[in-house]
């Protein structure tokens, strides 16, 4: 995972670590930082501000001129891609379906992305997730455009034994999650998870159908699937569903297969939306939590 990131970053702190740290010192150094930021699909802003926050915390250490100093450099960039990553905007989805179940009302979750991300996959991890948690669960079949996404989604709900509210393909995607929402209220399940139809971004008309599944249904909670392979198409990805439609969180998925790791510093930063879990393989439990200070501790271990 990221291994080309990590090797990138290993040679950057062993630059560092013998070199002083006045200005002059560091400025050719950080460009080689920003440069190895950039190659692994990390935004231009985004590499801009981890080698600002590099050069604050370095300047300001005193370190011997001579010695050792990896400690003080794996720090310093520890603390500098910690900073890119946490948004201030963290946000704990089971609490908020805690407080929603103590309200005597569904929590419902809609996750949008674009094709091949990865997200009803996704979604059914998700759902183990919340059945390990003690939650009951109802999947709402949202997508109804691609063949064989219904009958997909199915054999997840029949797999993980949760029901999926579903209508014929080419019907309402806004009415199978008021339906669902309907249902779960009806019923008292505690979670609505709503699949909906993979769009480009750059594609009108499909957002403003997604706008219209989000006006209709009211979700509680939005999230963004995004795949990490594609690197700074992500980014760009993300920035526009914020834009057009809005949503609270991210997962990130194939991050296992993912040797540059770049839109894992880019997404947070840039859309201020924190990125709840990543995806490392195919089975339901390969869903993990994403935490700024492991994620960045792991890229910098030896």
């Amino acid at each position: 995972m990221f291994e080309k990131l990590r090797k990138g970053l290993k040679g950057i702190v062993s630059k560092i670590s013998n070199s002083g740290f006045t200005d002059k010192d560091l400025e050719p150094l950080l460009w080689d930082l920003q440069i190895q930021l950039i190659s692994n699909d990390v935004s231009v802003e985004v590499a801009e501000k981890v080698c600002v926050e590099m050069k604050e915390r370095l300047m300001g250490t005193n370190a011997p001129r001579f010695g050792d100093k990896s400690d003080v450099v794996r720090t310093a960039l520890r603390e500098s891609l910690e900073a890119v990553m946490d948004c201030n905007n963290k946000l704990n989805i089971f609490e908020k379906i805690s407080q929603s179940k103590k309200d005597g009302e569904p929590f419902s979750v809609m996750f949008v992305g674009i094709n091949g991300t990865g997200k009803t996959t996704t979604i059914a991890k998700f759902t183990h997730k919340l059945q390990e948690a003690g939650y009951s669960v109802v999947l709402a079949s949202g997508d109804t455009y691609r063949a064989g996404a219904i009958e997909q989604l199915e054999e997840h709900g029949r797999r993980l034994g949760v029901r999926v509210i579903r209508h014929k393909y080419g019907s309402d995607a806004a009415a199978v999650g008021f339906d669902a929402v309907e249902h779960a209220r009806a019923q008292g399940i505690d979670v609505v998870l709503i699949d909906t139809a993979g769009r480009m971004q750059t594609n009108r008309n499909l957002m403003d159908e997604l706008q219209k599944v989000k006006r209709v249904v009211d979700p509680n909670f939005t999230i963004m699937i995004l795949d990490s392979l594609i690197g700074n198409d992500a980014t760009e990805q993300a920035m526009t569903f914020n834009d057009f439609i809005g949503f609270d969180a991210a997962i990130l998925t194939k991050v296992d297969a993912d040797a540059k790791g770049g839109s894992s510093l880019s997404v947070p930063y840039l859309t201020g939306k924190p990125v709840l879990y990543v995806g490392v393989g195919q089975e339901y439990d390969d869903l993990e939590p994403f935490d700024a200070q492991r994620f960045a501790e792991k890229l910098l271990a030896d």
